[in-house]
This record gives structure tokens, sequence and C-alpha cells, in this order.
């Protein structure tokens, strides 16, 4: 995960993950919607298990 979209996770999760699917992007957007904190979290946990697939 890059610096740049850890703090653009931060700032505006939803933004964060648009390019890793449809579905993510949805996921981020309603947690996010219900509140900061869980739109955040999801947004991070979704980059960080993006690259460490990429990894193998």
């Amino acid at each position: 995960m890059s610096l740049w979209r850890a703090i653009l996770a931060i700032i505006f999760p939803p933004l964060a993950v648009v390019d890793q699917g449809c579905g993510s992007f949805l996921i981020v957007f309603i947690l996010t919607l219900l509140g900061w904190i869980p739109g955040v979290l999801a947004a991070l946990i979704i980059l960080n298990n993006s690259n460490s697939v990429g990894n193998e």
C-alpha cells in the first residue's frame, strides 16, 4: 500500500478503493455513509489485502 493510498483512504475512503472493483467500492461507500471510521478501516483492509495477494 502506497503512502498516497493510505492518506486517501483516511481522507475519503471510497476514492482510495475505486480501482479495486465495484463491490469493494460499494462496501466502503456504504460503510462510510454509516460512519467515517468503519469506512476508513474497510478501505485500509481492502488496500492491504490487495497488495499482499499481488506479492505472492
